[in-house]
Parts: structure tokens; C-alpha cells; sequence
């Protein structure tokens, strides 16, 4: 929605002749593994004859406290006329019936090859590369990882996606091995404290200070900073948020695989946000990741693009030469 108000927003959609609604959803309640919260506003011409809808959750998960007390912030947040006249909202689509259970991590990146080689010392320098595929595991993949690699139009080839690369971390990859699923960034903490106590024990090179063992072993972020700035991933949950910052660092998708001690590749992040594999990223590695990040999950937008579409069919305004529909994100 840019840098224009939220109210000024709907008030113009109303003045061009849209009827406007908007809520919060979240990618998790429709295939996404991943607990991504978004505003959403849905604008129709008033043509239509239609107040837009919301599609129902599809998957059912309960999210922890942590994300029901911020989704409930949220709520009065966009409830109120500070920013959004309060006519316009509505409440999230509630979970009902029988649905499938959230995709959990595991289903989601599973079948992908591991890659041990920031752990054995041979991860090359350099830039990498999108120009090798990976291939796939063998064996049967989740019904998640069937659906993006043959999804129509983006169907990935027998060799697998070419973009399953990560960054190199030497310092970390001894950390990230000893870090148990759900750990933070304190956790990693006294772990590290812990190696540099076993190195400066056992150090048989006197002529290096503990000075400088500190600085080859412990990160140097304060504890108390941003303690979810690391985090590693649990393999039977759906992940959290991937932002735009992944482009900079992803210690915060830390691969939950003890034997691969790393952090997240590209086509990893592209999974967990739903991306098809034969989604194609440009540029380099950082910006495939902001790529990722900045992203509305395809999934969810699949299931906002049916709702639109059945409001629609049939409808004159779409032979009319207007503009039906508008779809905001923030």
C-alpha cells in the first residue's frame, strides 16, 4: 500500500468504486509450512454486486501463545479508526470441519539432498552459482514436495532444482550441530561458551591468546539483543516467518539435520514458502533469498486467486473494460 495511510487508502478504493474488506491471515492455515501473518484488503467494483471474501483455512494449526497474543494485538490494532475505519474489517476466517494437518518442515524440504559441505571443509568460496542441480532423495516424497515439483507450468526436471546452495559459516557449523530444534540465539551463546572452554583446555598452540580463540569460536552478538536472531528449525512443525532479511543472514532457518550443521539453502527458503521448483530466482544468492522473504506465499495467493475467481465468474463488470478487482498485501 505504499507510503499512502491505510484510511486515505480504502477512502480513494471507495471514491474509484471498489468495495473494500480486509483481514489478517495466516500462510500456515492454507498449505504454507511456514506461520507467516499478513494483512490482507480485498477491493470489487461495486459492479460486482459482491462484498470480497476470504478464503477458509484449509489446514488446521494452533499457533503458540507468543503468536495468538500478537495476532490479537493485531486485531484491535485494525479494528480500530486509528488507522482503518472499522466497517472495513473482518475477522479472520475461523478454522472449521475437517481439516488437513500444517505442513511441517520435514514434508516440506525432506526430499531435498543434504549437503554436508560446510561441516567437511569443502564448501568453496566464491559466489554461488545457480548451474548444478541437486536431484532429489530417493524415495516417495511428502504430498507437499509432489505438489511444487509438478506444479503445472513449473514443473521441476528429474535432475531437481540448480539454486539448492547455502553460505559459508565455518565459525558456526560446530554450534549449529549442537543446537537442539527450537534453540535461540542464547542457547547457541553458551554452547559456543562451552567449545571455546573445551579449546582453551585442551589448546596446544600456546602462542594463540584466548582472545583469540574467542574470536575464532563465540559469535560476538549480545545475548540480550535479538535473542531469536538464531533459531533452529523443528522438523515435525511448520516453520516461522522467512523474511527479507534472509538476503543478509539466515541464521534464523538453521537446519534442524544435526549431520548437515547449516543453515537453510535458496531452494530450502523457496520451499517453505511455497515457491514451485521450477521457479526460477535472478540475480545472486542474497537476492534470490530477499526474493524469497519479501514474497506472498503462491499457496496462500492460490487460495486468495479462487475466492476472487468464484466471486467473479459470471459477473458483467469483467467485459466491461474496467479494472474488477484490486489485492493489497502488508
Amino acid at each position: 500500500m505504499g507510503a499512502t495511510s491505510p484510511r486515505r487508502s480504502l477512502w480513494e478504493l471507495d471514491e474509484l468504486g471498489f468495495v473494500t474488506r480486509y483481514t489478517l491471515l495466516n500462510a500456515v492455515h492454507y498449505g504454507v509450512p511456514q506461520t507467516r501473518e499478513r494483512m490482507f484488503l480485498f477491493g470489487l467494483r461495486k459492479e460486482c454486486g459482491q462484498i470480497p471474501a476470504f478464503p477458509p483455512p484449509t489446514h488446521a494449526y494452533h499457533m503458540p501463545r507468543g503468536y495468538q497474543q500478537i495476532r490479537r494485538a493485531a486485531s484491535r490494532a485494525l479494528r480500530s479508526d486509528d488507522l482503518f475505519p472499522a466497517p472495513y474489517w473482518r475477522e479472520p476466517p475461523r478454522m472449521a470441519g475437517r481439516l488437513r494437518q500444517a505442513v511441517t518442515v520435514r514434508q516440506a524440504i525432506g526430499d531435498l539432498p543434504p549437503i554436508t559441505a560446510l561441516r567437511d571443509g569443502t564448501l568453496p568460496t566464491g559466489p554461488r552459482r545457480f548451474d548444478t542441480p541437486c536431484g532429489y532423495r530417493p524415495g516417495r516424497p511428502s504430498a507437499y514436495a509432489r505438489v511444487l515439483r509438478d506444479w503445472p507450468g513449473l514443473e521441476s526436471s528429474v535432475e531437481g532444482p540448480r539454486d539448492h546452495v547455502i553460505r559459508k559459516l565455518p565459525r558456526d557449523w560446530p554450534i549449529f550441530e549442537r543446537m537442539r530444534p527450537g534453540d535461540e540465539y542464547p542457547a547457541a551463546h553458551r554452547i559456543a561458551e562451552a567449545l571455546l572452554n573445551d579449546a582453551l583446555h585442551a589448546r596446544r598452540e600456546t602462542r594463540v591468546s584466548a582472545q583469540e580463540l574467542r574470536r575464532r569460536i563465540v559469535p560476538p552478538y549480545r545475548v540480550d539483543g535479538f535473542p531469536n536472531k538464531w533459531w533452529k528449525l523443528h522438523p515435525d512443525e511448520p516453520s516461522r516467518t522467512l523474511m527479507a532479511h534472509l538476503g543478509k543472514d539466515s541464521y534464523s532457518h538453521i537446519h534442524f539435520d544435526d549431520l548437515q550443521a547449516r543453515t537453510i539453502s535458496v531452494r530450502e527458503a523457496a520451499r517453505l514458502q511455497s515457491f514451485p521448483d521450477g521457479f526460477v530466482f535472478a540475480g545472486s544468492m542474497n537476492s534470490a533469498f530477499r526474493q524469497i522473504g519479501n514474497a506472498v506465499p503462491p499457496l496462500l495467493a492460490l487460495a486468495l486467486g479462487k475466492v476472487l475467481r468464484e466471486q467473479l465468474v459470471g459477473r458483467p463488470s469483467l467485459v466491461s473494460g474496467g479494472r474488477p478487482a484490486v489485492v493489497a498485501s502488508a
